[in-house]
């Protein structure tokens, strides 16, 4: 679950992190009260998006004057931002925060996230801040500082030194930077989050600490512990789709291609996408059912797909172990008697209960296209779907 940048900082906020003055608006009337309510003669107005590059699309602009504020906030509402972490159509604004501007001194970057090879949180930094980390890996790969963090101590004061010393941070900015780096990774594991992004972390003319921009990724798998987040989720950039999905717990991300596939288990939906692009094809979306979904989740699931007028294809593959074959079968014909099918539709089973499931779809007197293994499979439903 990815947060929006305002919805971070309350949480840093409320975890003794500095994060500028500033407040979350929808509608652009209300741009001018919250820059009289902060009361500077600056302020930032910032395009919410769950998308990086906002700066060079235009979504951070700049106002002296409560007008201003509302001017700029009427120009992005409504609006789709383009960036490169988006696709050409870009992503709609729908909220924008006005804060105030900070006077900076100097940038940081600074990050926390996990390292699966060490199996630990890893807390990055660097001296080259306001730039997307990506690149400055490219360009100059020793200015990334790493520390691993222990998971039941956080940061040790040696480690927060080392840091300091290394982002050329001393005085009373480097004391600060310790404690920084303290709640900033009780807010990260308190929260599960896989991701907690500081860019730029600005040094003040106050030689204060301030969090000029957050990024925050919460585990799905721990969203069950974490009743305060319900009432995040209405902010987030869903599609009824989605939303749907969601709903009956199923792993499901939208693509380009039209081939829509519905298989069980993560390792072999990817598999199935790959071998149908090694003959050609594209598919249409990722969807796993789970492996011991209901008959509910798979019916839900075929009607998911149907959904995608893009989708001029279907394949359903599946490997029954804890997930039955005739489940997946009997879901399949409850979707088409509700919503219709007027598609190629390519069946491949294998695992517990598939005899039992191939007559129940060769008695189903639906138009099936069954396929013995994967590799005639896809090179069915490509052929069905051209």
């Amino acid at each position: 679950m990815k947060l929006y940048e305002f919805q971070a900082k309350d949480i840093l906020r409320k975890c003794g992190v500095c994060v500028p003055r500033g407040k979350a608006i929808s509608h652009s009337h209300d741009a001018s009260k919250i820059f009289q309510e902060i009361g500077v003669n600056r302020c930032v107005v910032k395009a919410q998006i769950l998308a990086g590059g906002r700066g060079k699309g235009g979504g951070i602009r700049f106002a002296n004057t409560p007008a201003e504020a509302q001017s700029c906030a009427a120009g992005m509402l409504g609006t789709h931002l383009v960036t490169r972490q988006t696709s050409q159509k870009g992503i709609e604004i729908k909220y924008v925060l006005i804060e105030e501007a900070v006077s900076i001194k100097k940038e940081l970057y600074l990050a926390i996230t996990i390292d699966r090879s060490l199996q630990t949180p890893m807390l990055i930094t660097s001296a080259e801040g306001g730039m997307e980390i990506e690149e400055v890996a490219k360009k100059s790969p020793d200015s990334i500082i790493k520390e691993p963090l222990d998971i039941f101590f956080g940061v040790h004061p040696f480690q927060a030194r080392r840091i300091a010393s290394k982002l050329g941070i001393s005085g009373i900015s480097s004391a600060r930077l310790n404690n920084l780096i303290t709640n900033l990774f009780s807010a990260f594991v308190n929260n599960d989050c896989s991701l907690l992004e500081i860019n730029p972390l600005a040094v003040t003319v106050d030689d204060e600490l301030c969090a000029l921009d957050a990024k925050m990724d919460i585990d799905d798998n721990a969203l069950y512990r974490h009743q305060e987040f319900e009432q995040m989720s209405q902010y987030q950039d869903l599609s009824p789709v989605e939303v749907l999905a969601k709903k009956y717990k199923l792993s499901y991300i939208s693509l380009d291609g039209n081939i829509g596939c519905l298989v069980n288990g993560a390792g072999l939906a990817m598999a199935t996408m790959d071998i149908i692009k090694l003959h050609g094809g594209e598919p249409a979306n990722f969807l796993d059912v789970g492996g011991d979904a209901s008959l509910e989740q798979v019916t839900q699931a075929f009607k998911i797909i149907l959904s995608d007028s893009k989708v001029k294809a279907i394949l359903i593959n599946i490997f029954g172990g804890i997930m039955k074959c005739d489940v997946i079968a009997s879901g399949i014909i409850q979707a088409i008697k509700e919503v219709g099918i007027h598609i190629p539709l390519v069946v491949r089973l294998e695992g517990t209960n598939v005899d039992i499931a191939k007559n129940i779809l060769s008695n189903s007197g639906l138009s099936i296209i069954s396929a013995k293994d994967m590799k005639e499979a896809a090179s069915l439903v490509v052929k069905a779907s051209k």
